[in-house]
């Protein structure tokens, strides 16, 4: 008997390897994979459990391929809304710093992945980059509020090593010994990393960005990561401030400076990548780099638009992501599916980017991001029980008739109505599942006081 059969759906997107469409279709999951996946006309398992998904559309758990989930606690931030990247971050640095500690990060964390649940998120990462000695084991911190909800989590150790005395942006006591970042990146893979197939855990190793870590630790990361066998990830050709910063210090562009250092590998993966010019879209492509596309994050900060369509052409495995919440306020992966939509059709063409295109970069090009090809982000046999149904109905869907997919991405905004993770509902019924929620809801409004002087 399987232990979850998800049917009587409207249509079920598979975005398996033949990108597959059932009417009417089912997903049955049994010890948290997906053990059966079959349209109407295919026998039903016997299941302990049903959903009942009629009108809906059923797709697999979106992933969020890059995120900062400590900074929901400046969330809007007044003073700090109209500024481009280096001076938003300059600003910002001190206010984080000083205030973050495990307590504070266990609830950002928590209430973030409730929000990206809610948004049809199963899986997320979060490249944390800020470790100062005092504020005790952040990595940690929000793993322990990942496995409290439920969710599927990819957090990477993260690192900045060069303040503002060594040419960086950040200060001095948001740094720290290269050596050390090292040791604590080696030690927290050992700590937290799970290999085996459907693991609910695994760590990346993530410097912040060449404007914040030295080229030695760079390439000493990427070695590590190497040995270790885990993934790498790090900001990419962000703006144009990026792009001046890299040819000032190092007589390079981003990509060449991202191949210099070892990076230009199917190990690794880039957050924003605005900037590429075609010949780097084309060697990016040709090394199977992952990009995370961030859209909402892109336009707030005057970054400008990625050119998707032609990376994902190029043999990028491109996702999105939700970047944090400081820079992009909402954490809603539908969201950002639906900006990456409008965007690449603004960017390659009406026809260049459809509806499809967006779900098949949230699902399986985060997966690509992440390592996890065939295990997360599609609906197949051996797959992750990671699962979105998403209800098509109400005023918002009037007149969709003809194709849900596009309907579900065109009209909106929307939410889940259920989340599911390795077979366990995080969100049922369009509500977080956890009975927890208006108490971490005060205690993270009590937490972000600190980080916002009145």
């Amino acid at each position: 008997m399987t232990d979850l059969l998800i049917r009587n759906a409207a249509l079920v997107a598979t975005v398996d390897a033949d990108r597959r469409e059932l009417a009417g279709g089912w997903v049955a999951i049994t010890d948290g994979l997906v053990s059966g996946v079959g349209a109407s006309t295919d026998p039903e398992p016997v299941a302990a459990r049903l959903i009942d998904a009629d009108g809906c559309l059923v797709t697999p758990g979106l992933i969020n391929s890059h995120h900062h989930l400590f900074q929901n606690l400046t969330r809007a931030y007044t003073p700090m809304t109209s500024a481009p990247l280096f001076g938003w971050l300059q600003a910002l640095y001190p206010l984080w710093t000083a205030a973050i500690d495990e307590e504070a990060e266990f609830l950002a964390a928590w209430i973030g992945l409730v929000e990206l649940a809610l948004s049809g998120c199963t899986t997320s990462t979060d490249h944390h980059y800020l470790h100062p000695p005092r504020a005790g084991d952040l990595l940690g911190a929000e793993i322990s509020a990942a496995q409290d909800l439920g969710m599927r989590f990819h957090p990477t150790y993260g690192s900045m090593s060069l303040s503002v005395k060594d040419g960086g942006l950040p200060p001095d006591d948001a740094v720290r010994d290269e050596d050390d970042i090292l040791a604590e990146s080696e030690c927290h893979v050992a700590r937290h990393h799970d290999r085996s197939h459907g693991s609910m855990v695994q760590i990346a190793l993530a410097p912040c960005s060449p404007f914040s870590v030295s080229t030695d630790l760079m390439i000493r990361s990427a070695e590590l990561a190497e040995r270790l066998d885990v993934r790498l990830h790090t900001h990419l050709a962000e703006n144009s401030e990026d792009d001046e910063f890299a040819i000032a210090s190092f007589g390079m562009r981003p990509v060449d400076y991202y191949e210099h250092c070892g990076w230009m590998t199917d190990r690794t993966w880039g957050a924003h990548v605005v900037m590429p010019n075609p010949d780097e879209v084309a060697r990016l492509g040709s090394a199977n780099v992952g990009i995370a596309h961030c859209p909402s994050s892109n336009m707030i900060l005057s970054s400008g638009i990625a050119p998707v369509v032609d990376m994902h052409h190029a043999g990028c495995h491109v996702g999105i992501g939700c970047d944090g919440s400081s820079s992009a306020d909402s954490a809603s992966l539908w969201q950002e599916a639906r900006l990456s939509m409008l965007q690449g059709k603004l960017k390659s063409g009406a026809s260049a980017m459809t509806a499809r295109l967006a779900l098949e970069i949230a699902t399986r090009g985060g997966a690509g991001c992440l390592g996890r090809v065939g295990e997360l982000g599609e609906l197949s046999v051996g797959a992750v029980g990671d699962v979105a149904v998403w209800k098509m109905d109400g005023p918002i869907f009037a007149g969709v008739l003809d194709d849900p997919i596009e309907g579900w991405l065109r009209c909106g905004p929307t939410a889940a109505w259920h989340t599911i993770v390795a077979g366990v509902p995080v969100v049922e019924n369009g509500l977080p599942v956890s009975p927890k929620l208006e108490q971490m809801l005060v205690d993270h409004r009590a937490a972000a006081r600190r980080f916002q002087p009145s």
